[in-house]
């Protein structure tokens, strides 16, 4: 006989609430492994959707070892992340003139990435422009730069880029060039000497009033040209000492300037892991 209803009801309900408890833990063990099967899937989508953009980022590329006007044009490109902010273009403007550039998008990742594929895409349209019908803007560098400055203002992005964009001209040997504000400088070698191509500037996207400067120069006689983006200045971070610019060309005057060469004296390759993205473009003339 139960003589204490009160003690009976209090067993019902911690049994009740023990019942409870067991069915709320199953139930959450249960969406636990559905949340988790979902979010495997999702990661699954997004590493195939980076993967897919990382292939067509790279497509975009020019090709690698490349003579155009009697110029070899050579590049690398090593993302930090799968997508890249860097990167490297070059095209003939004509029998004698080629086009080339090395761009930096501000931050990393997919953002960053469609900035430098909507940057390759309008200087395309402008080299179209011109071969089709004179149109002279992707001839002259300073203007190049205005207009995409214009072009990446009026957008609203949030998002600005450096860049470097030179033309060579085999007729008078002649390298002309306008830059928004890519750091570290050029490395123009003569085979015996090197040193950087001072360019200062704005870099594109960022102020509605910059102004960029039309520089040109002759080249000598046998010439390389290394531009490298500033991830190359993360590499050079444990080095003692305050003109990273200084360490860099000791680094690459060592390497000769071979494309090959500077990534293995950088210390860069596909396999590490880097803080930032590191592009590479490599000109010289021909034989």
């Amino acid at each position: 006989p139960i003589m204490d209803m009160e003690l009976l009801e209090r067993a019902i309900s911690r049994a009740l609430d023990r019942a409870r408890l067991v069915r709320e833990n199953r139930e959450y063990r249960e969406n636990l492994e559905l949340l988790n099967e979902e979010l495997k899937q999702t990661l699954g989508q997004l590493q195939q959707d980076e993967q897919a953009g990382r292939n067509l980022q790279f497509r975009l590329l020019p090709p690698d070892d490349y003579e155009i006007a009697g110029c070899v044009f050579s590049h690398r490109l090593f993302p930090s992340t799968y997508l890249s902010g860097d990167f490297v273009d070059y095209f003939a403007l004509d029998a004698d003139r080629v086009g080339f550039y090395m761009t930096d998008g501000s931050g990393h990742g997919a953002a960053s990435a469609i900035l430098t594929v909507m940057l390759r895409t309008t200087v395309h349209q402008y080299l179209e422009s011109y071969r089709q019908g004179g149109e002279p803007t992707v001839c002259r560098p300073e203007r190049l730069l205005e207009r995409l400055n214009n072009d990446l203002c009026q957008l609203h992005l949030d998002k600005y880029l450096t860049i470097f964009y030179g033309i060579i001209d085999r007729r008078n040997s002649r390298l002309t060039w306008s830059a928004g504000g890519q750091f570290p400088y050029p490395i123009l070698s003569d085979g015996r000497h090197s040193d950087f191509l001072d360019s200062p500037g704005f870099p594109v996207g960022l102020l509605d009033e910059a102004d960029f400067v039309r520089h040109s120069m002759a080249l000598p006689e046998r010439f390389s040209l290394l531009l490298v983006s500033d991830g190359v200045l993360e590499l050079l971070q444990s080095e003692q000492s305050d003109d990273v610019q200084a360490v860099l060309l000791q680094r690459l005057e060592r390497s000769g300037l071979g494309i090959e060469a500077v990534t293995s004296v950088l210390g860069v390759d596909a396999q590490r892991e880097l803080p930032d993205d590191v592009a590479l473009l490599l000109v010289s003339n021909a034989g």
